[in-house]
């Protein structure tokens, strides 16, 4: 039998990278972001020189590229008309139903992009702890309760904040409401969405840095720059969530300038973040 993992690091419950001894001398390295983004573990030789990289197979490579594919895309698409929307609301002093429905087309890609970054998690390869250094492919699932992953319960956050998202986009439609039913049928949903798209950002963070030294800079980590470009957005949207509180005294805006811009701003990161997470595969 292999031995146990020599190292564990991360935040509280979450583990986000494993070391161990394998067989014959040497060690393998499996991180999270690493293994269900690349498709790939590292495995060091003994004393620590430079070894090599050990990928999954043919079948999970296969899957992540195209889960990673799709979920930037639709990320990249919904960003977009987002930003639209946040635009004709802005400048071309769109109708209010034209608007919604931007947003609303938006609204389905983002639902899209976060389902699909689920399965991505619920897909990924796993590793085989104590043994050679490897990865393994799991049984295709369309869903599955793993709360003490750090990456499923972000993505699950991410997921279930566009479906609140969606709540709110759907209730743009409704007219002749007071600002109180504004408040509470579409302000209200946006702002708890953008909460949980902050929660899963900070999420990500923990997974990428390991726990250590929150918020971590890692320049030249394409997936640290992932997923800050997304909690910039994601900020940028709470931004505009705010701002966009109806007063109940006369129904106007805190700021609708403010509010449209944060969302053109916020919706343009999570395009940007989208176009390089296509660069983010095996």
């Amino acid at each position: 039998m292999g031995q146990p993992e020599q190292r564990a690091e991360g935040a509280g419950p979450f583990t986000t990278r494993l070391t161990w001894h394998v067989p014959g001398g040497g060690t393998a390295v499996w991180e999270s972001r690493l293994a269900r983004r690349r498709g790939v573990l590292a495995v060091r030789a003994p004393g620590g020189a430079a070894g090599r990289r050990t990928r999954a197979d043919d079948l999970s490579l296969t899957r992540l590229r195209r889960l990673n594919a799709i979920a930037a895309l639709a990320f990249v698409l919904g960003g977009a008309l987002f930003a639209v929307g946040a635009s004709v609301a802005q400048f071309a002093s769109g109708d209010a139903t034209v608007c919604a429905s931007i947003y609303f087309a938006g609204g389905l890609f983002f639902n899209t992009g976060g389902y699909v970054s689920l399965l991505q998690v619920i897909n990924a390869p796993r590793h085989v702890p104590g043994g050679e250094g490897r990865l393994v492919t799991p049984h295709w699932r369309w869903w599955s309760y793993e709360p003490t992953r750090v990456d499923w319960l972000s993505t699950f956050v991410l997921f279930a904040g566009t479906l609140v998202f969606a709540v709110n986009l759907l209730d743009s439609f409704l007219h002749g409401l007071t600002a109180q039913q504004v408040n509470r049928l579409v302000w209200a949903p946006d702002v708890i969405g953008c909460v949980l798209f902050l929660i899963s950002g900070h999420l990500a963070f923990v997974e990428i840095c390991h726990g250590k030294h929150w918020p971590c800079v890692h320049p030249r980590d394409l997936g640290w720059w992932i997923v800050a470009v997304n909690q910039f957005g994601s900020f940028l949207f709470m931004v505009s969530a705010l701002a966009a509180y109806t007063r109940p005294t006369d129904g106007s805006l805190i700021n609708s300038g403010i509010a449209n811009w944060g969302t053109l701003t916020g919706a343009l990161c999570f395009s940007v973040a989208g176009l390089l997470q296509l660069g983010e595969h095996p």
